[in-house]
């Protein structure tokens, strides 16, 4: 994996916990407009807007620097629209760049065993 495809992956994991805590925390918003007199909406709105902005561009460049299936492609996109999907989102994307290193390092050795 070259420097530019971790990159990528690194901002997408980066960006999927704060993404699903805003989805959470507007979630919560919203349940507090039509119960209480608390209206957080816009502004939760708003910052869950440009998170999920951002998780969508770097979704899709991690998507085409490591030039996933479509199936693994979608599986990071429905993962960004469900509520805790980002958490979930995250610790695949850790353990796939874990393993991307194990092999490149395996790979430099001259072993085969990745």
């Amino acid at each position: 994996m070259d420097i530019k495809t971790a990159a990528a992956l690194h901002r997408l994991r980066l960006i999927s916990a704060p993404e699903a805590i805003s989805f959470l925390l507007l979630l919560c918003c919203s349940v507090l407009k039509r119960t209480t007199s608390f209206d957080g909406v816009m502004v939760m709105g708003m910052v869950h807007g440009v998170l999920f902005i951002l998780y969508v561009v770097f979704w899709l460049d991690a998507w085409n620097r490591t030039k996933w299936d479509l199936k693994t492609a979608a599986l990071y996109f429905v993962l960004s629209v469900l509520p805790t999907g980002g958490f979930f989102a995250e610790r695949k994307l850790k353990r796939e760049a874990e393993s991307s290193v194990i092999a490149a390092r395996a790979r430099r050795e001259g072993t085969v065993n990745a």
